[in-house]
């Protein structure tokens, strides 16, 4: 099936999709800080640039688009069109997703991920429940978080 909008319109829709401060970051974030949680955004020298770290906690979290990191959902679909370069682009960031938690780990760091159909979508959870679910793993032991919608 053909796009429904021409190559110029979608390279400029692509173009301007950010990797950081998206709505489900900064939705994220701004309610993890009302409730007292303080922490840093995209520090370089950690793997991967996690979007929230979290010193105090030894902990980071990544808010990850189904999209972009092939997430198992119903927000993410294989596009029609340069079927090759989508797969090799996606593939490659769900092992560079891979491997950045595995250093994170292997380095004493605890990890989280929240996807984004948890705080978008027709299967989006309680934003109280995704909040309340960071918060009690931050404070917890648990090494890994994984956050996602229910299907």
């Amino acid at each position: 099936m053909p796009d429904i909008v021409s190559a110029a319109v979608r390279s400029r829709m692509m173009s301007g999709i950010r990797s950081r401060n998206t709505r489900p970051e900064m939705l994220l974030r701004g309610e993890l800080h009302k409730i007292g949680f303080r922490f840093r955004l995209h520090k370089k020298g950690l793997p991967g640039k996690p979007d929230l770290v979290f010193a105090k906690y030894n902990a980071v979290i990544f808010v990850n688009g189904c999209f972009w990191h092939n997430h198992n959902c119903h927000l993410f679909k294989w596009p029609q069109t340069r079927q090759d370069f989508w797969k090799k682009k996606i593939s490659g960031n769900k092992i560079r997703d891979e491997k950045v938690r595995k250093e994170l780990l292997a380095s004493g760091w605890r990890v989280g991920i929240v996807w984004e159909c948890p705080l978008k979508g027709k299967h989006k959870l309680e934003l109280c429940d995704v909040i309340n679910g960071c918060a009690s793993w931050l404070k917890g032991v648990e090494q890994e978080l994984d956050i996602c919608g229910y299907e």
